[in-house]
């Protein structure tokens, strides 16, 4: 299984990329939202990425953070949730939006992506909320990636560099003390979504404050 391609950007079309791996090319596709954080042509680039197979095809899907890319396999574990509705939903709303529409209930978000109706919205929402917790408490990125199986590439030529975003581990992090504390790990997600989307930069402590605020008994 191919986990993680690093290599040089050679060109992009609407929804997919090809990446040179010394000589031998990958056709790789990718969301509109990643896309456009991608170097130039040329450039160093690092993804990591999903490899879906078919009786007559083989696709590889790539992903700037292991939040994404598990997102993706979530996704498309649920009835109604190809592989295009799956990238439609994390080029809409991001990982981190697609954290929070599901630790919250919000199908309404999640039908703002392109094929996805309400229904199948609702769907996704039902069947995955148990599994937000633990995705939201995943990290990393290319760079902080270990065990997935790689395909090295030479060094980036001088002055080039690969970009792979940083991701916020206050989300993690704020998670994990909410869980320390005895929080359900349903409950604190939902308090950490909603904390997070209402400040999307707080950091940890800010994050558990204003969690805590919406797990405090009413009344």
């Amino acid at each position: 299984m191919i986990g993680k391609i690093s290599g040089r950007l050679e060109y992009r079309a609407e929804d997919h990329v090809l990446i040179d791996v010394r000589g031998v090319g990958y056709l790789v596709y990718i969301s509109n939202r990643v896309m456009a954080g991608l170097p130039a042509n040329g450039e160093a680039v690092a993804l990591y990425t999903d490899l879906l197979v078919r009786e007559d095809n083989l696709q590889l899907f790539g992903f700037t953070t292991l939040v994404e890319k598990e997102w993706h396999r979530l996704l498309m574990s649920v009835q109604g949730i190809g592989a295009k509705a799956s990238m439609a939903i994390l080029g809409t709303l991001g990982p981190d939006g697609v954290s929070r529409a599901i630790a919250l209930g919000d199908w309404n978000a999640l039908a703002k992506a392109k094929g996805v109706g309400p229904k199948t919205a609702q769907r996704v929402t039902i069947e995955l909320k148990d599994k937000a917790p633990g995705v939201m408490a995943m990290g990393g990125t290319i760079a902080d990636a270990t065990g997935d199986a790689v395909i090295e590439t030479e060094a980036p030529a001088q002055g080039s560099v690969a970009r792979t975003p940083k991701s916020n581990p206050a989300q993690a992090e704020a998670l994990s003390a909410l869980g320390n504390l005895g929080y359900a790990p349903g409950e604190a997600a939902s308090a950490v979504a909603e904390a997070a989307g209402a400040t999307p930069e707080a950091d940890t402590s800010a994050l558990i404050r204003a969690a805590l605020k919406l797990l405090a008994p009413k009344g």
